[in-house]
């Protein structure tokens, strides 16, 4: 059975909060590019997933993922994200919209994320993600 956009969220939720590289890496095509950022070149497949998730969450403690309704077009799909944490003992808070692909298999075949940062523990502003 395909995973639902629901179900792949819930999947990176996990997989981020319990800083768990190969449960990431589940969630994507052997193909998938992973961009992180836009000016550089994508993390590439599920090895380039796992290698990446592996060294950006090694400092990363208290995970608290969220992320709000996608919007699900008949090809693309959008949703925010709001993270707090610590990370190398710090406070700090990331808020990002990632834009996805899937395949039939409910998996991951392009990824492309924009994020901002913050220091400290900032909770979302009232209606965000709805």
């Amino acid at each position: 059975m395909a995973l639902t956009v629901h179900d792949w969220l819930e999947g990176y939720r996990s997989a981020w909060e319990n800083r768990d590289p190969d449960a990431a890496a589940a969630l994507f095509t052997p193909d998938a590019p992973y961009r992180e950022q836009p000016y550089q070149e994508p993390f590439q497949g599920r090895e380039g997933v796992r290698a990446y998730w592996a060294e950006v969450t090694a400092t990363q403690s208290d995970v608290r993922f969220r992320y709000g309704a996608p919007i699900v077009t008949a090809d693309r799909t959008v949703v925010e994200w709001w993270v707090t944490m610590r990370n190398g003992g710090a406070d700090v808070t990331l808020a990002g919209i990632f834009l996805l692909r899937f395949d039939n298999d409910g998996l991951c075949s392009d990824l492309n994320e924009y994020w901002h940062f913050s220091e400290g523990q900032v909770e979302p502003y009232p209606h965000w993600g709805s």
